[in-house]
């Protein structure tokens, strides 16, 4: 399983707009974080978990020519607003599949209800075809996954087990039932704001004591803001297996 990191940043990006934070002005190619997505490849299969607004340039950036569908964590406009650029995927392979809980699905329908409505469809439209999740495993491809029931906040995120891969982002909260999913995990992605607590993420002491709670093989940091610092300076004070993910880092598990 392939595993690529197309954003790892939070809701603005770094650099953010008209900011003089010295991380924003950063020159290192790893402080340059676009909104959060990965794609996930095994066999002949390929998805993405997230498609947020910088959506057209990872597709670009990693020459990413055919999708199997799209898995949303949750409705949240950094993780949503790309769908318009699925476009030429749909011209090429026909209705694109989207996976998401029943509210998420509510609200794709509102913000792109020219792609969600079949009624007097504009003909460069694309088309998608609406998989609600539960909170059960569901299957892609040839592989069963597993939903994470998360909480960002008060509202309910899915975060994704694949096999020995688990992804959860904009996580502030996980029950103890949820957490016994993620036993035995090769390599965890889990959010990692900021420094300071946040009331609906984990700051970087949470997802330390996350990660040492889970005990996975390897770990993995994105969701990330300015305001956790310069990558190189964090990735030096962190465990031996503790990463901060970077755009365009790929892993195989």
């Amino acid at each position: 399983m392939d595993i690529t990191f197309l954003g790892t940043g939070t809701s603005q990006g770094i650099p953010i707009i008209g900011s003089d934070h010295p991380v924003c002005l950063s020159k290192d190619p790893k402080d340059k974080r676009l909104r959060v997505s990965v794609l996930i490849s095994w066999d002949e299969y390929t998805y993405i978990i997230d498609c947020g607004p910088d959506f057209r340039q990872q597709m670009l950036a990693n020459q990413v020519s055919r999708i199997d569908g799209i898995i949303f964590t949750h409705e949240h406009a950094d993780h949503t607003m790309g769908m318009d650029d699925i476009r030429p995927f749909f011209f090429r392979q026909g209705d694109i599949p989207v996976y998401a809980h029943q509210r998420v699905l509510k609200a794709l329908r509102s913000r792109f209800n020219y792609i969600f409505s079949s009624e007097n469809k504009y003909p460069g439209a694309p088309s998608v075809i609406e998989n609600e999740l539960t909170n059960q495993p569901f299957a892609l491809g040839n592989l069963d996954i597993t939903p994470i029931n998360l909480m960002h906040n008060r509202l309910q995120v899915f975060g994704f087990r694949f096999k020995d891969f688990a992804y959860l982002t904009d996580v502030k909260t996980v029950e103890k039932e949820e957490r016994k999913k993620l036993d035995d995990l090769e390599v965890l992605v889990v959010s990692a704001l900021r420094i300071e607590p946040h009331h609906s993420h984990f700051n970087l002491e949470e997802a330390l004591e996350f990660i040492e709670e889970i005990k996975p093989k390897k770990a993995y940091l994105t969701h990330i803001s300015h305001l956790l610092g310069f990558h190189e300076e964090v990735q030096a004070q962190l465990p031996d297996h503790v990463f901060i993910a970077y755009d365009n880092l790929k892993i195989t598990i």
